[in-house]
């Protein structure tokens, strides 16, 4: 096969390449009704992601700038001939132990500068999940709660910063679209689920009109609550 040449006479070997690092962003709503993000410790993800950043994200407050954790999201560098899906699963697999998810495209971080080690993309990905779904081991990954993250390397912040604004934007138009409420459910667990999300409390009329459309109901009503049972619905 003829080497290519573009209008230059250059092959695409004579073109600058950046380094191409995957990094995701796994969502949950915690018992405790937070918003939270997984991350894992600096021992399991020795060479991931891409690096640190000024910019702060959810959980970071104004002050005096500080050094960033040791925590961050799983990630990882794109090998030759790798698909960026498959590298997303092999850093969730052996950075975080995570198996099984699904993970979507957010955005790609592309300021040059935003790595000193050199140039380097970020692919981000995103996937919310139900808390039980992923199984913890504290002592490689753990959830946090999004209000509590700190400054983290790689730019991180600014990735689950994203992340979060995402999710709400799609709990925003659909019932429940990552299928973090067990089902059957009232609207009142349903709705709670958006105020963790939302981050602030939601008009019980207006949610209603909004999602009920949108649900299945079951037939069946809420049991052990105070006051008249509730209807209980799924995800249409």
């Amino acid at each position: 096969m003829p080497t290519y040449r573009d209008s230059h006479h250059k092959t695409l070997a004579d073109y600058p390449r950046p380094s191409v690092a995957v990094d995701t962003a796994v969502l949950t709503v915690t018992p405790e009704r937070q918003l939270a993000v997984l991350l894992v410790e600096a021992g399991a993800t020795a060479g991931a992601g891409t690096t640190a950043s000024s910019s702060a994200g959810p959980g970071t407050s104004a002050g005096p700038a500080k050094s960033p954790t040791s925590r961050r999201l799983p990630g990882t560098f794109l090998h030759e001939g790798e698909r960026l899906a498959d590298a997303v699963l092999r850093s969730l697999r052996d950075k975080a132990g995570i198996e099984g998810l699904a993970p979507r495209q957010l955005h790609v971080f592309d300021e040059p500068e935003r790595d000193d080690r050199g140039w380097v993309l970020s692919v981000a990905h995103l996937v919310a999940v139900p808390f039980d779904r992923v199984s913890q081991d504290r002592a490689k990954a753990a959830f946090v709660p999004v209000s509590e993250v700190e400054p983290l390397p790689y730019g991180h912040n600014e990735i689950v910063a994203r992340a979060v604004a995402t999710l709400r934007a799609d709990y925003a138009e659909h019932p429940d679209p990552a299928a973090l409420v067990a089902g059957p459910f009232t609207l009142t667990q349903l709705r709670q689920t958006h105020e963790v999300l939302a981050g602030e409390a939601l008009q019980r009329d207006a949610f209603r009109r909004a999602m009920e459309p949108q649900l299945r109901k079951v037939d069946a009503r809420s049991e052990g609550s105070v006051g008249k049972p509730a209807q209980l619905y799924t995800r249409a």
